[in-house]
């Protein structure tokens, strides 16, 4: 007998599963069944669409049903609902959306992907005025620009500074228009830690958006938006993108198992409470390997992945399920920001002795024309040295960097094998050294108890308690910017003015991306200077920490100038 495959949703779960399970079986009986009108579309891609990269929000469609059915021979039944599960009967009530017709769909074996919905919260007054939209498929984004286009919107507001918040405040920057980013947490992105967050709100402002922090919106007008700070911001067009929940409301109403993040849970072959019900994507919750439990990841690589495991387990196949690390990439502007395992603020949480790594070298051979700096914050376990994270933000290739700390995390990597890792090299490509090498090395020497150093968020703290801080830069250099209570004493002129750094209280150095003064905290300690620290980061860390925060505050400068290069 043909095995009946029902499948509950598309895109990169649902389809993947479709297209899977047709592989290992010619012979299965597989429907998907899609609410909207698009089975299988690019969710990623969707914000490109406001800056006219994708021209035609018709080209975020990958494939027609007609092609699940020509090519696959999988049946994509669009605009229908499942609207019940029944169990006991391994049937399924399906609602077509056109007609309102209802019927009934049995099955072997049924699969979720029902994906997340956009959180758009009731107490906002005006939430759901015809000018406030979300970002979800095809046609929401295909809405968005058709408003734009028919009421010649030129104030947006976004409200949101996750990826879907940031790249649709890009793309709309790119479209010419006026944007304003609000966002209620501190910072955006939050797989950033804060120091290397502040480098993407430089960007955002350097790129002319407003972006106000620590704000929440509580009330939409016709023409305005209103913060709790009482701020009134002008617009027409708000985009809400403040997060997802998952959609458990089919699966709850068939009493499936719902886990402790509020996804439907399921065990390590993605079968939910009832063995013949699969559940897979942004509706699932799944297991983080670093921090040991449960957690929500609403992306499209692992949704993928779980599919192709599902699908095996349905036909018998070994399935391994190491858990998730959470890597992920976004553009913002002229920056690649990327991120995988875990930052400090979790660590912190989880209870993991941790230290960190905050480098800023090139990201190629300073020779090349087109070589830039890269912001590289690498996190591990003390002291076993094991890899926990890694923060890369930069103008090159901070994926490729990400990537290569992902795959050391997947195989339980620690900095020790880092250090020694054999990466490709060519000018044009990396340093010899590679980033990831560099990180290693420091934290070798961290690990190791070589030197003592300090963050970049520390150093306001310094400067206004007056704390003993050495500029090891050339004079040239600290005449362009400095910090304000800095002493200047070259990197090639200490060892003949020893007379100026005193023995009596602790020193805090820094360069301008902190390898310079690490080789003079180094030679210092070995004079008898034992409370040397150098700070993280160095002075293109704290030009990038102090300088947004001193943009959006009245507080006093710390630094002279703001030194980015």
């Amino acid at each position: 007998m043909k095995k009946k495959i029902k499948i509950i949703g598309g895109v990169a779960g649902g389809a993947s599963v479709a297209a899977r399970v047709r592989r290992l079986d010619e012979f299965a009986e597989i429907t998907m069944f899609e609410r909207g009108p698009h089975v299988s579309f690019s969710n990623c891609a969707l914000p490109f669409h406001l800056s006219g990269i994708i021209e035609n929000s018709d080209d975020l469609v990958l494939m027609h049903p007609e092609q699940f059915s020509k090519q696959y021979n999988i049946e994509a039944k669009v605009n229908h609902e499942v609207i019940a599960i029944n169990k006991e009967e391994k049937t399924i009530s399906v609602k077509n959306t056109l007609t309102n017709e209802i019927s009934k769909e049995a099955y072997d074996v049924l699969v979720m992907s029902p994906g997340a919905k956009p959180i758009r919260p009731q107490s906002i007054v005006g939430i759901n005025s015809e000018h406030v939209f979300s970002v979800r498929n095809v046609p929401d984004i295909a809405k968005i620009q058709a408003y734009i286009d028919n009421n010649n919107i030129d104030d947006v507001v976004v409200v949101g500074g996750g990826f879907i918040g940031l790249e649709v405040m890009e793309n709309l920057r790119h479209a010419g228009k006026k944007v304003t980013l609000v966002e209620a947490a501190k910072q955006v992105m939050m797989p950033l830690d804060e120091d290397m967050a502040q480098v993407v709100h430089r960007e955002i402002h350097d790129k002319g958006v407003e972006l106000i922090l620590e704000d929440s919106v509580v009330e939409i007008t016709d023409s305005t938006v209103v913060l709790s700070s009482g701020k009134t911001i002008n617009s027409k067009l708000v985009i809400m993108a403040i997060g997802v929940q998952p959609e458990t409301d089919l699966a709850q109403a068939a009493n499936l198992e719902i886990g402790k993040t509020g996804a439907i849970k399921v065990n390590q072959n993605y079968q939910t409470s009832d063995p013949s019900i699969y559940a897979v994507g942004d509706a699932i919750e799944v297991y983080h390997k670093i921090l040991r439990k449960q957690t929500r990841l609403s992306m499209a690589g692992p949704a993928q992945r779980q599919a192709r495991a599902a699908a095996d387990h349905i036909y018998g196949r070994n399935v391994v399920s190491r858990g998730v690390i959470g890597s992920s990439v976004l553009q913002v502007f002229d920056y690649a920001v990327a991120t995988t395992g875990i930052n400090e603020t979790q660590a912190l949480e989880a209870a993991i002795d941790y230290r960190q790594v905050y480098i800023i070298p090139n990201d190629k051979v300073g020779l090349m024309p087109d070589a830039e700096k890269l912001f590289f914050k690498l996190i591990f376990e003390y002291p076993t040295g094991v890899i926990l994270g890694a923060q890369a933000i930069g103008k090159g290739n901070a994926d490729k960097r990400i990537d290569i700390i992902a795959t050391m995390i997947s195989q339980g990597g620690t900095i020790h094998e880092l250090a020694d890792l054999e990466l490709a090299y060519s000018p044009t490509y990396s340093t010899a050294k590679d980033v990831t090498n560099m990180a290693a090395l420091v934290g070798l020497n961290i690990l190791n108890g070589e030197y003592k150093q300090v963050a970049v968020s520390e150093v306001r703290e310094l400067v206004e308690n007056n704390a003993y801080i050495i500029d090891v830069r050339e004079e040239d250099e600290f005449a362009e910017g400095h910090l304000i209570n800095a002493v200047n004493i070259p990197l090639s002129q200490f060892r003949d003015r020893l007379n100026e750094i005193p023995k009596d209280k602790a020193i805090y150095l820094h360069c301008r991306s902190g390898q310079r003064s690490y080789n003079m905290v180094r030679a210092l300690n070995q004079r008898g200077y034992s409370e040397v620290y150098n700070i993280s980061g160095s002075y293109l860390g704290i030009s990038n920490y102090e300088y947004f925060k001193d943009q959006v505050t009245n507080r006093n400068k710390i630094v002279t100038e703001y030194n980015f290069n």
